[in-house]
């Protein structure tokens, strides 16, 4: 986790050790930063250049439309990137295709938010190549041979939606059926532990802890692209049942959208892009 230590605090406090001192989490005004994943070698010769992005807010979310504060180079200026910043780290989220005689050339992703200017530059280095084996099990390249495949997805087509109502979500998935899902686990509760007047340890168990993650095929939804915020309900993992699973989103301003859906076996996932147009 990345995290900055205010300095005035610690001028006033020099007494303080460096792990007393406290630190700051800035929740907006921090740049985006591009990063390049690695690339793909593809069947027909071509490459994929593989890029994500950290937005180093906790909180602000950010609309960048490609231009000039969010170009990749060369090519036109939209090349699939994303346009709406969701916080933190976000991995392997688009792809960029070069053709086979690409060489040495640089494939340069610049954001410009909150007056920095970043940059992530691809290349293809022997040592940054990766495979669809890492795309679809979010980095880890165990267990390629254990013939399990991805799940297919496909998503309802989607009427126009409104501000004023929310839009319903469908996605269909199929799977072979691998890795068996685990039996789900209930969480243990938590422990609150106090001491009383007497000295006395006690120790009391919650019943209330959080729910156990989902096992088995799941479904979850990520803005991609848009104007405004879009919330999804419900948000995270939804729990694929009969081959389908359904979630709402709600717009908060017109305009339009792209969606992500992705759906998991576990330990696989397929990605597939919805675009919205709001009213």
């Amino acid at each position: 986790m990345l995290v900055a230590v205010c300095p005035i605090f610690a001028q006033q406090q020099p007494n303080l050790l460096p792990t007393e001192i406290p630190q700051t989490k800035f929740n907006s005004g921090e740049n985006v930063v591009p990063v390049f994943e690695g690339w793909i070698r593809n069947p027909d010769g071509t490459f994929d250049m593989v890029f994500g992005y950290f937005n180093r807010n906790y909180k602000e979310e950010l609309v960048i439309p490609p231009g000039p504060d969010n170009m990749v180079e060369p090519g036109a200026p939209d090349r699939g990137q994303p346009t709406y910043f969701l916080p933190r780290r976000q991995a392997r989220l688009f792809r960029v295709r070069v053709p086979k005689d690409w060489g040495q050339k640089e494939l340069v992703w610049t954001l410009r938010v909150n007056g920095h200017a970043e940059k992530a530059y691809g290349e293809l280095l022997p040592v940054q190549e990766i495979n669809e084996q890492i795309m679809m099990s979010g980095g880890n390249s165990m267990n390629a041979d254990d013939g399990n495949q991805p799940p297919s997805l496909r998503v309802a087509p989607t009427t126009a939606a409104s501000v004023a109502s929310a839009l319903t979500l469908t996605a269909t998935v199929t799977d072979d059926g691998l890795p068996k899902p685990r039996t789900p686990v209930a969480p243990r509760p938590a422990t609150t532990t106090t001491t009383s007047s007497d000295g006395t340890i006690q120790r009391q168990r919650n019943s209330n802890a959080a729910a156990a993650r989902p096992r088995g095929q799941t479904v979850s939804w990520f803005q991609y692209g848009g104007p405004a915020k879009v919330t999804f309900s419900p948000a995270g993992q939804i729990p694929v049942a009969n081959g389908t699973a359904t979630a709402t989103a709600r717009f908060s301003a017109p305009g339009t959208y792209t969606l992500q859906a992705s759906a998991s076996d576990g330990a696989l996932s397929t990605k597939v892009l919805v675009t919205v147009t709001v009213k």
